[in-house]
């Protein structure tokens, strides 16, 4: 999927296309935008930033 955003022509703000989700990074303090999941097979998944994925193994 991709990020672009697509303009209306009938709006002047930019709309973001339906389905994409914006997962923010669940360590505590940080509000970055998450680009990876980390989960067991059928468990709920962890969403963390890049500099916090190394934090990841736990949830693995």
């Amino acid at each position: 999927m991709s990020d672009i955003l697509i303009r209306r022509p009938d709006a002047m703000e930019p709309v973001t296309r339906p389905g994409i989700i914006r997962h923010r990074c669940q360590h505590p303090g940080c509000a970055k935008n998450a680009g990876w999941s980390f989960a067991k097979p059928r468990q709920t998944p962890h969403w963390l930033c890049f500099e916090h994925r190394a934090n990841a193994e736990r949830y693995l």
